[in-house]
Protein backbone atom coordinates (compact mmCIF):
# COMPACT_ATOMS: atom_id res chain seq x y z
CA UNK A 1 0.00 0.00 0.00
CA UNK A 2 3.15 2.40 0.66
CA UNK A 3 4.29 2.00 -2.59
CA UNK A 4 1.09 2.66 -4.48
CA UNK A 5 0.79 5.94 -2.20
CA UNK A 6 4.21 6.80 -2.82
CA UNK A 7 3.92 6.34 -6.96
CA UNK A 8 1.01 7.84 -6.61
CA UNK A 9 2.07 11.08 -5.19
CA UNK A 10 4.93 10.95 -7.62
CA UNK A 11 2.79 10.83 -10.43
CA UNK A 12 0.79 14.23 -9.16
CA UNK A 13 3.88 15.59 -8.99
CA UNK A 14 5.42 15.10 -12.29
CA UNK A 15 1.70 16.73 -13.53
CA UNK A 16 -0.34 13.78 -15.15
CA UNK A 17 -3.50 14.42 -16.25
CA UNK A 18 -5.05 13.22 -19.50
CA UNK A 19 -5.46 16.66 -21.17
CA UNK A 20 -2.09 17.99 -20.63
CA UNK A 21 0.75 16.30 -22.92
CA UNK A 22 0.10 13.83 -25.05
CA UNK A 23 1.71 11.38 -26.16
CA UNK A 24 4.78 11.67 -23.96
CA UNK A 25 2.63 12.88 -20.45
CA UNK A 26 -0.02 10.71 -21.84
CA UNK A 27 0.19 7.86 -18.88
CA UNK A 28 -3.24 8.38 -17.55
CA UNK A 29 -5.00 8.83 -20.34
CA UNK A 30 -3.39 5.14 -22.46
CA UNK A 31 -1.68 3.80 -18.90
CA UNK A 32 1.83 3.59 -21.34
CA UNK A 33 4.43 2.66 -18.94
CA UNK A 34 6.95 3.91 -20.93
CA UNK A 35 5.84 7.71 -21.00
CA UNK A 36 6.09 7.76 -17.61
CA UNK A 37 10.12 7.78 -18.46
CA UNK A 38 9.86 9.91 -20.71
CA UNK A 39 8.29 12.34 -18.59
CA UNK A 40 11.28 11.93 -16.25
CA UNK A 41 13.26 12.93 -19.23
CA UNK A 42 11.44 15.94 -19.68
CA UNK A 43 11.18 16.70 -16.48
CA UNK A 44 14.82 16.61 -16.01
CA UNK A 45 14.86 14.10 -13.69
CA UNK A 46 16.59 11.87 -16.23
CA UNK A 47 19.45 13.18 -18.56
CA UNK A 48 19.20 12.55 -21.87
CA UNK A 49 19.67 14.18 -25.60
CA UNK A 50 18.31 11.61 -27.77
CA UNK A 51 14.98 13.02 -28.05
CA UNK A 52 14.48 16.46 -29.95
CA UNK A 53 12.25 19.16 -28.95
CA UNK A 54 9.82 18.53 -31.11
CA UNK A 55 9.00 15.55 -29.42
CA UNK A 56 7.45 17.70 -26.63
CA UNK A 57 4.15 18.86 -28.30
CA UNK A 58 1.02 19.75 -26.40
CA UNK A 59 -1.90 17.33 -26.41
CA UNK A 60 -3.60 20.45 -28.33
CA UNK A 61 -0.73 20.70 -30.51
CA UNK A 62 -1.76 17.39 -32.47
CA UNK A 63 -4.39 18.28 -34.49
CA UNK A 64 -5.66 16.58 -38.47
CA UNK A 65 -4.34 18.96 -40.68
CA UNK A 66 -7.17 18.61 -43.82
CA UNK A 67 -9.81 18.50 -41.61
CA UNK A 68 -11.40 21.83 -42.46
CA UNK A 69 -10.12 21.81 -46.30
CA UNK A 70 -11.63 18.59 -47.73
CA UNK A 71 -13.42 20.77 -50.06
CA UNK A 72 -10.37 21.55 -51.75
CA UNK A 73 -8.59 18.14 -52.01
CA UNK A 74 -10.02 15.30 -54.16
CA UNK A 75 -8.73 12.09 -53.50
CA UNK A 76 -5.23 12.98 -54.87
CA UNK A 77 -4.29 17.19 -55.84
CA UNK A 78 -3.14 17.98 -59.14
CA UNK A 79 0.45 18.48 -59.32
CA UNK A 80 1.46 21.96 -58.80
CA UNK A 81 3.95 23.23 -61.85
CA UNK A 82 6.41 24.85 -59.52
CA UNK A 83 6.99 22.53 -56.50
CA UNK A 84 7.22 19.58 -59.25
CA UNK A 85 10.20 21.27 -60.87
CA UNK A 86 11.95 21.44 -57.42
CA UNK A 87 11.37 17.87 -56.79
CA UNK A 88 12.59 16.43 -59.92
CA UNK A 89 15.56 18.32 -59.43
CA UNK A 90 15.92 16.37 -55.98
CA UNK A 91 16.72 13.16 -57.91
CA UNK A 92 19.52 14.44 -60.21
CA UNK A 93 22.69 12.31 -59.38
CA UNK A 94 20.73 9.99 -57.21
CA UNK A 95 20.03 6.20 -58.28
CA UNK A 96 16.56 6.02 -60.28
CA UNK A 97 15.20 3.65 -57.83
CA UNK A 98 13.65 6.27 -55.94
CA UNK A 99 10.15 7.20 -55.15
CA UNK A 100 8.19 10.05 -53.77
CA UNK A 101 5.08 11.62 -52.88
CA UNK A 102 4.83 14.88 -51.03
CA UNK A 103 2.06 17.64 -50.27
CA UNK A 104 2.42 20.91 -48.99
CA UNK A 105 -0.66 21.43 -46.06
CA UNK A 106 0.40 24.23 -44.31
CA UNK A 107 -2.24 26.53 -43.17
CA UNK A 108 -2.90 29.66 -45.67
CA UNK A 109 -1.56 28.22 -48.46
CA UNK A 110 -3.06 26.55 -51.61
CA UNK A 111 -2.64 22.86 -51.19
CA UNK A 112 0.62 21.87 -53.30
CA UNK A 113 1.04 18.02 -54.51
CA UNK A 114 4.55 16.68 -56.42
CA UNK A 115 5.05 13.02 -57.19
CA UNK A 116 8.21 11.05 -58.79
CA UNK A 117 7.28 7.39 -60.03
CA UNK A 118 4.96 7.39 -58.14
CA UNK A 119 3.45 4.17 -59.09
CA UNK A 120 6.28 2.32 -58.74
CA UNK A 121 5.96 -0.24 -56.11
CA UNK A 122 8.56 -1.64 -53.45
CA UNK A 123 8.05 -4.21 -50.82
CA UNK A 124 6.67 -2.20 -48.00
CA UNK A 125 8.37 -3.88 -44.66
CA UNK A 126 7.62 -2.33 -41.78
CA UNK A 127 5.66 0.73 -43.39
CA UNK A 128 2.84 -2.08 -43.75
CA UNK A 129 2.32 -1.89 -39.54
CA UNK A 130 0.10 1.34 -40.64
CA UNK A 131 -2.39 -1.16 -42.55
CA UNK A 132 -2.56 -3.23 -39.35
CA UNK A 133 -2.86 -0.30 -37.05
CA UNK A 134 -5.79 0.89 -39.68
CA UNK A 135 -7.38 -2.38 -39.41
CA UNK A 136 -7.28 -2.71 -35.79
CA UNK A 137 -9.34 0.77 -35.31
CA UNK A 138 -11.72 -0.19 -37.82
CA UNK A 139 -12.30 -3.61 -35.67
CA UNK A 140 -12.41 -1.82 -32.91
CA UNK A 141 -15.29 0.84 -34.15
CA UNK A 142 -17.13 -2.30 -34.87
CA UNK A 143 -17.49 -3.46 -31.32
CA UNK A 144 -18.50 0.40 -30.60
CA UNK A 145 -20.12 1.36 -33.19
CA UNK A 146 -22.61 4.41 -32.11
CA UNK A 147 -20.65 4.43 -28.31
CA UNK A 148 -18.42 7.21 -26.44
CA UNK A 149 -14.95 6.78 -28.39
CA UNK A 150 -13.93 6.73 -24.24
CA UNK A 151 -15.42 3.49 -24.22
CA UNK A 152 -12.82 2.20 -27.13
CA UNK A 153 -10.46 4.01 -24.99
CA UNK A 154 -11.09 2.21 -22.32
CA UNK A 155 -10.71 -1.33 -23.88
CA UNK A 156 -7.59 -0.39 -25.07
CA UNK A 157 -5.81 0.77 -21.92
CA UNK A 158 -7.43 -2.17 -19.74
CA UNK A 159 -7.77 -5.52 -21.81
CA UNK A 160 -4.39 -7.48 -21.10
CA UNK A 161 -3.13 -9.44 -23.74
CA UNK A 162 -0.92 -12.49 -23.41
CA UNK A 163 1.69 -12.31 -26.69
CA UNK A 164 1.94 -16.04 -27.21
CA UNK A 165 4.17 -17.79 -30.13
CA UNK A 166 2.58 -15.35 -32.04
CA UNK A 167 5.13 -12.53 -30.93
CA UNK A 168 7.66 -15.19 -32.09
CA UNK A 169 10.74 -14.27 -33.26
CA UNK A 170 11.81 -10.97 -33.59
CA UNK A 171 14.87 -8.81 -32.93
CA UNK A 172 13.22 -5.61 -32.19
CA UNK A 173 13.46 -4.80 -28.80
CA UNK A 174 10.59 -3.18 -26.61
CA UNK A 175 10.89 -1.22 -24.11
CA UNK A 176 9.63 -2.01 -20.27
CA UNK A 177 9.93 0.01 -17.46
CA UNK A 178 9.05 -0.81 -14.05
CA UNK A 179 6.94 1.86 -12.33
CA UNK A 180 8.25 0.79 -8.54
CA UNK A 181 12.10 0.57 -9.50
CA UNK A 182 11.86 3.16 -12.37
CA UNK A 183 14.05 0.96 -14.74
CA UNK A 184 14.09 0.67 -17.81
CA UNK A 185 14.94 -2.11 -19.56
CA UNK A 186 14.91 -3.16 -23.61
CA UNK A 187 14.83 -6.53 -24.35
CA UNK A 188 13.00 -8.90 -27.47
CA UNK A 189 9.36 -10.11 -26.61
CA UNK A 190 8.47 -13.05 -24.59
CA UNK A 191 5.66 -15.28 -25.28
CA UNK A 192 4.88 -15.08 -21.60
CA UNK A 193 4.50 -11.22 -22.49
CA UNK A 194 1.53 -9.59 -21.06
CA UNK A 195 0.74 -6.09 -22.05
CA UNK A 196 -2.54 -3.74 -22.43
CA UNK A 197 -3.75 -3.38 -26.15
CA UNK A 198 -2.61 0.03 -25.99
CA UNK A 199 1.14 -1.01 -25.46
CA UNK A 200 1.03 -3.22 -27.85
CA UNK A 201 0.06 -0.58 -30.38
CA UNK A 202 3.18 1.61 -29.05
CA UNK A 203 4.83 -1.08 -29.56
CA UNK A 204 4.40 -1.94 -33.05
CA UNK A 205 4.99 1.77 -33.93
CA UNK A 206 7.28 3.72 -31.75
CA UNK A 207 9.87 0.68 -31.90
CA UNK A 208 8.38 -0.91 -34.98
CA UNK A 209 8.71 -4.37 -33.58
CA UNK A 210 7.49 -7.12 -35.67
CA UNK A 211 6.13 -9.66 -32.60
CA UNK A 212 3.29 -6.84 -31.66
CA UNK A 213 2.52 -6.05 -35.00
CA UNK A 214 1.72 -9.78 -35.32
CA UNK A 215 -0.03 -9.95 -31.82
CA UNK A 216 -2.40 -6.38 -32.93
CA UNK A 217 -3.04 -7.75 -36.62
CA UNK A 218 -4.46 -11.38 -34.08
CA UNK A 219 -6.39 -9.20 -32.05
CA UNK A 220 -8.38 -7.47 -34.88
CA UNK A 221 -8.91 -10.78 -36.09
CA UNK A 222 -10.80 -11.55 -33.14
CA UNK A 223 -12.92 -8.33 -32.87
CA UNK A 224 -14.30 -9.52 -36.15
CA UNK A 225 -15.02 -12.91 -35.09
CA UNK A 226 -16.00 -12.52 -31.28
CA UNK A 227 -17.79 -8.89 -31.80
CA UNK A 228 -19.34 -8.09 -28.33
CA UNK A 229 -17.96 -10.63 -26.51
CA UNK A 230 -14.09 -9.73 -27.28
CA UNK A 231 -13.65 -7.41 -24.28
CA UNK A 232 -14.33 -10.27 -22.40
CA UNK A 233 -12.22 -13.23 -24.20
CA UNK A 234 -9.50 -14.77 -22.40
CA UNK A 235 -6.24 -15.76 -24.48
CA UNK A 236 -6.91 -19.83 -24.38
CA UNK A 237 -10.68 -18.97 -26.13
CA UNK A 238 -8.68 -16.97 -28.83
CA UNK A 239 -6.21 -20.10 -29.22
CA UNK A 240 -8.97 -22.84 -29.07
CA UNK A 241 -10.94 -20.69 -32.00
CA UNK A 242 -8.02 -20.50 -34.51
CA UNK A 243 -6.69 -24.57 -33.47
CA UNK A 244 -10.13 -25.45 -34.58
CA UNK A 245 -10.31 -23.16 -37.98
CA UNK A 246 -8.95 -24.21 -41.28
CA UNK A 247 -5.71 -22.53 -41.97
CA UNK A 248 -7.20 -21.42 -45.30
CA UNK A 249 -10.13 -19.70 -44.49
CA UNK A 250 -8.24 -18.05 -41.70
CA UNK A 251 -6.06 -16.67 -44.05
CA UNK A 252 -8.41 -15.61 -46.49
CA UNK A 253 -10.55 -13.69 -43.63
CA UNK A 254 -6.96 -12.35 -42.13
CA UNK A 255 -5.85 -10.58 -45.37
CA UNK A 256 -8.98 -9.33 -46.52
CA UNK A 257 -9.84 -7.81 -42.87
CA UNK A 258 -6.48 -5.87 -42.89
CA UNK A 259 -7.02 -4.82 -46.50
CA UNK A 260 -10.60 -3.66 -46.73
CA UNK A 261 -10.18 -0.24 -45.09
CA UNK A 262 -7.48 0.42 -47.63
CA UNK A 263 -10.14 -0.97 -50.68
CA UNK A 264 -12.52 1.53 -49.37
CA UNK A 265 -10.18 4.91 -49.22
CA UNK A 266 -9.46 4.00 -53.20
CA UNK A 267 -6.55 2.50 -52.47
CA UNK A 268 -6.05 -0.19 -55.38
CA UNK A 269 -4.63 -3.84 -54.76
CA UNK A 270 -1.28 -2.60 -56.57
CA UNK A 271 -0.81 0.64 -54.74
CA UNK A 272 -0.48 -1.32 -51.64
CA UNK A 273 -1.56 -4.44 -49.85
CA UNK A 274 -0.21 -6.29 -46.80
CA UNK A 275 0.32 -10.21 -48.07
CA UNK A 276 1.46 -11.67 -44.38
CA UNK A 277 1.79 -11.57 -40.76
CA UNK A 278 5.35 -9.73 -39.45
CA UNK A 279 6.78 -13.29 -37.74
CA UNK A 280 7.16 -16.62 -38.04
CA UNK A 281 4.76 -17.76 -35.07
CA UNK A 282 2.31 -16.00 -36.50
CA UNK A 283 2.26 -17.39 -39.99
CA UNK A 284 2.25 -20.96 -38.59
CA UNK A 285 -1.17 -19.93 -37.54
CA UNK A 286 -2.22 -18.27 -40.78
CA UNK A 287 -0.53 -18.12 -44.07
CA UNK A 288 0.22 -15.54 -46.08
CA UNK A 289 -0.81 -15.03 -49.21
CA UNK A 290 -0.68 -12.48 -52.30
CA UNK A 291 2.54 -10.83 -51.17
CA UNK A 292 2.75 -7.39 -49.89
CA UNK A 293 3.43 -4.47 -52.05
CA UNK A 294 3.25 -0.31 -51.73
CA UNK A 295 3.74 2.67 -53.67
CA UNK A 296 3.68 6.07 -52.96
CA UNK A 297 0.55 6.95 -54.18
CA UNK A 298 -1.03 4.36 -52.25
CA UNK A 299 0.97 6.04 -49.25
CA UNK A 300 -0.30 9.14 -49.86
CA UNK A 301 -3.84 8.70 -50.31
CA UNK A 302 -3.23 7.05 -46.72
CA UNK A 303 -1.65 9.99 -45.54
CA UNK A 304 -4.36 12.45 -46.89
CA UNK A 305 -7.27 10.60 -45.50
CA UNK A 306 -5.45 10.00 -42.72
CA UNK A 307 -5.28 14.35 -42.43
CA UNK A 308 -8.93 14.24 -43.50
CA UNK A 309 -9.95 12.46 -40.84
CA UNK A 310 -11.57 9.76 -42.95
CA UNK A 311 -9.76 6.95 -41.37
CA UNK A 312 -12.43 4.67 -39.75
CA UNK A 313 -13.79 8.01 -38.32
CA UNK A 314 -13.10 11.62 -37.00
CA UNK A 315 -11.67 10.61 -33.39
CA UNK A 316 -9.64 7.35 -34.65
CA UNK A 317 -7.52 9.13 -37.16
CA UNK A 318 -6.45 11.35 -34.15
CA UNK A 319 -5.50 9.07 -32.38
CA UNK A 320 -3.57 6.94 -34.82
CA UNK A 321 -2.12 10.26 -35.64
CA UNK A 322 -1.41 10.44 -31.77
CA UNK A 323 0.43 6.73 -31.78
CA UNK A 324 2.84 7.91 -35.11
CA UNK A 325 4.05 10.98 -33.08
CA UNK A 326 7.93 10.45 -32.40
CA UNK A 327 8.84 11.26 -28.42
CA UNK A 328 11.87 8.61 -28.83
CA UNK A 329 15.25 8.37 -31.30
CA UNK A 330 14.67 9.85 -34.66
CA UNK A 331 15.91 7.61 -37.53
CA UNK A 332 16.47 7.53 -41.24
CA UNK A 333 14.67 10.28 -42.72
CA UNK A 334 13.30 11.61 -39.28
CA UNK A 335 16.92 12.29 -38.10
CA UNK A 336 17.48 15.36 -40.11
CA UNK A 337 18.41 17.96 -37.76
CA UNK A 338 16.63 20.68 -39.50
CA UNK A 339 13.42 18.37 -38.20
CA UNK A 340 14.55 18.64 -34.48
CA UNK A 341 12.07 21.57 -33.65
CA UNK A 342 9.29 19.97 -35.65
CA UNK A 343 7.05 17.30 -34.51
CA UNK A 344 7.49 14.43 -36.41
CA UNK A 345 4.61 11.70 -37.06
CA UNK A 346 6.46 9.03 -38.60
CA UNK A 347 6.99 5.02 -39.97
CA UNK A 348 9.86 3.59 -41.25
CA UNK A 349 10.46 0.20 -42.93
CA UNK A 350 13.23 -2.00 -44.76
CA UNK A 351 14.02 -5.29 -46.37
CA UNK A 352 16.75 -6.20 -47.90
CA UNK A 353 18.33 -9.67 -48.88
CA UNK A 354 21.68 -10.91 -50.02
CA UNK A 355 23.28 -13.50 -52.26
CA UNK A 356 26.64 -14.63 -52.46
CA UNK A 357 26.96 -14.75 -56.35
CA UNK A 358 25.52 -11.11 -56.69
CA UNK A 359 28.74 -8.83 -54.90
CA UNK A 360 29.03 -7.05 -51.29
CA UNK A 361 26.31 -7.29 -49.26
CA UNK A 362 25.44 -6.63 -45.42
CA UNK A 363 23.06 -5.16 -43.40
CA UNK A 364 20.78 -2.72 -45.38
CA UNK A 365 22.83 -3.26 -48.09
CA UNK A 366 20.93 -5.64 -49.82
CA UNK A 367 21.92 -7.26 -53.28
CA UNK A 368 18.93 -9.08 -54.14
CA UNK A 369 16.72 -6.14 -52.84
CA UNK A 370 17.63 -3.36 -50.59
CA UNK A 371 14.20 -1.23 -49.49
CA UNK A 372 13.65 1.24 -47.60
CA UNK A 373 10.63 3.30 -47.13
CA UNK A 374 9.89 6.09 -44.79
CA UNK A 375 6.11 7.57 -44.00
CA UNK A 376 6.47 11.31 -42.46
CA UNK A 377 4.14 14.23 -41.60
CA UNK A 378 6.51 17.15 -40.47
CA UNK A 379 4.70 20.39 -38.49
CA UNK A 380 7.19 22.90 -37.58
CA UNK A 381 6.56 25.53 -34.78
CA UNK A 382 6.21 28.68 -37.65
CA UNK A 383 2.95 26.28 -39.15
CA UNK A 384 4.67 24.87 -42.09
CA UNK A 385 2.97 21.90 -42.40
CA UNK A 386 3.67 18.61 -45.33
CA UNK A 387 3.76 14.91 -45.65
CA UNK A 388 6.61 13.26 -47.65
CA UNK A 389 6.15 9.06 -48.99
CA UNK A 390 9.26 8.31 -50.32
CA UNK A 391 10.58 4.99 -51.07
CA UNK A 392 13.71 3.38 -52.47
CA UNK A 393 15.46 0.17 -53.37
CA UNK A 394 18.93 0.88 -54.18
CA UNK A 395 21.26 -2.24 -54.49
CA UNK A 396 24.65 -2.58 -52.25
CA UNK A 397 23.77 0.87 -50.16
CA UNK A 398 22.34 2.17 -46.84
CA UNK A 399 20.72 4.37 -48.03
CA UNK A 400 19.76 5.88 -44.59
CA UNK A 401 21.94 8.65 -44.79
CA UNK A 402 20.07 9.93 -48.29
CA UNK A 403 17.02 9.86 -47.05
CA UNK A 404 18.25 11.90 -44.51
CA UNK A 405 19.94 14.15 -46.41
CA UNK A 406 16.75 14.28 -48.92
CA UNK A 407 14.93 15.29 -46.02
CA UNK A 408 16.78 18.33 -45.52
CA UNK A 409 16.22 19.35 -48.97
CA UNK A 410 12.85 19.06 -49.28
CA UNK A 411 12.08 20.88 -45.88
CA UNK A 412 13.82 23.48 -47.34
CA UNK A 413 11.95 23.47 -50.81
CA UNK A 414 8.80 23.31 -49.18
CA UNK A 415 9.47 26.64 -46.97
CA UNK A 416 10.44 28.40 -50.09
CA UNK A 417 7.37 30.86 -51.35
CA UNK A 418 6.83 30.67 -54.62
Amino acid sequence: MKKILILAVLLASFGFTANHFYPIDGYNLTGIKRLVYLERVKSGEIKSTRIPPGAFRPLDSIQLNLVNRKAEIPELPEVNDTLQQKVDRLFRGLDKNYSIGIIDMTEGRPIRYAQHRESAQYQPGSVGKLVVLTAFFNQLCQIFPEGDFEQRRDLLKTKQIKAGSWALHDHHTIPVYDLETGKLVKRTVQASDVFSLYEWLDHMVSVSNNGAASVVWREAVLMHVFQGHYPDLTFEEGEAYFKNTPKSELSEMAINLVNEPLRELGITEDEWRLGKFFTSGAGAYIPGRGGSTGTPIGLMKFVMALEKGELIDYKSSLEMKRILYMTDRRIRYAAAKKLDSAAVYFKSGSLYSCAKDKGPCGKYKGNVYNYMNSVAIVEHPDGVRYAVCLMSNVLHKNSAYDHLVLASRIDDIIEERD
